[in-house]
C-alpha cells in the first residue's frame, strides 16, 4: 500500500549490558517510524488528535533474526498494509549498515476517541491522504 524509509542510529542508552539494542526500544522505532510514514503523506498525528481521535497498538509481533549494536545506522522500511473500519495495520522490515534484515515487526492499530476510548472510523482526512498515496513508496 504505502511505504516509507527511516533511519536512525543505535544510542548508547539503546543499548543493554550485552551490547546490543535493547528489545524494548524496537517498540521506540517502530513507533517513530510509523508515524514518520503518515507524516510524509501530510498526516501530522498531533491532528489526527485534535480531531478526537486516538491511535492505540493492540497488537505486536516482532522476529528478532539478528542483534544491533551501538552506533550502527539502522533503516526501518515500514508499510501501511491494509487499514479497514476501526482498525489499521504496519509491517516493518528493519536492515543494519550492511543491508542485511535484522528484524521484521507487524502492528495492529485500532481508530477510537479521545473521551470515551470507543472504536470510531478514523477521520477522513486521513483516509483521503491514504488513498492519495496508495502504492507510493518515500
Amino acid at each position: 500500500m504505502i511505504e516509507h524509509e527511516y533511519k536512525f542510529r543505535v544510542t548508547y542508552p539503546d543499548t543493554d549490558k550485552m551490547g546490543t539494542m535493547h528489545h524494548a526500544n524496537y517498540v521506540k522505532c517502530y513507533e517513530t517510524a510509523r508515524w514518520e510514514l503518515f507524516h510524509s503523506i501530510g498526516i501530522p498525528y498531533n491532528l489526527v488528535e485534535e480531531l478526537g481521535v486516538m491511535c492505540p497498538v493492540i497488537s505486536m509481533n516482532f522476529k528478532f533474526i539478528k542483534p544491533t549494536f551501538y552506533d550502527e545506522q539502522l533503516t526501518v522500511k515500514t508499510r501501511l498494509k491494509d487499514i479497514k473500519g476501526v482498525r489499521i495495520w504496519f509491517e516493518y522490515r528493519l536492515y543494519n549498515e550492511r543491508n542485511e534484515l535484522i528484524n521484521k515487526a507487524e502492528t495492529e492499530l485500532a481508530f477510537v476517541g479521545v473521551n470515551n476510548w470507543k472504536p470510531c472510523l478514523p477521520p477522513d482526512f486521513l483516509l483521503t491522504a491514504i488513498e492519495a498515496n496508495k502504492r507510493i513508496t518515500t
